[in-house]
């Protein structure tokens, strides 16, 4: 036992005077987020669930809202009326935006690739 104690320490040495940092794997690129160095963020509230979640990490859903009928404001446009319709903003936890398909869960070899999941 105390051999195997020795070649243990005789390898962190060998880090130590390569100037190698020794550190737990990454799962993810990014690690789960999008701050990068900048230090804390916010916090939203998960839309489903009424979970707080830093708002790096939780993911944005925009969508607009039909306050008229598409039949109905064919109509109205065509009369020259504009109609507005407001841009709606949900956050989700990353447990429900799997649940709802929002996110799609990844290989471990994928998931260090960054960009556009949707």
């Amino acid at each position: 036992m105390k051999v195997r104690f020795e070649i243990f320490v005789f390898h962190i040495q060998e880090y130590k005077e390569a100037n190698v940092t020794i550190g737990m794997p990454l799962k993810r690129a990014s690690r789960g987020r999008k701050k990068g160095g900048k230090g804390s963020s916010g916090t939203v509230q998960c839309i489903n669930c009424g979970q707080t979640v830093p708002k790096d990490k939780a993911k944005k859903v925009t969508s607009r809202l039909n306050l008229v009928e598409h039949s109905l404001a064919k109509e109205l446009r065509a009369q020259g009326a504009y109609i507005a319709s407001p841009t709606v903003l949900k956050w989700y936890c990353i447990s429900c935006a799997i649940h709802f398909k929002i996110l799609k869960i990844r290989s471990a070899s994928s998931r260090r690739q960054r960009g556009r999941l949707r």
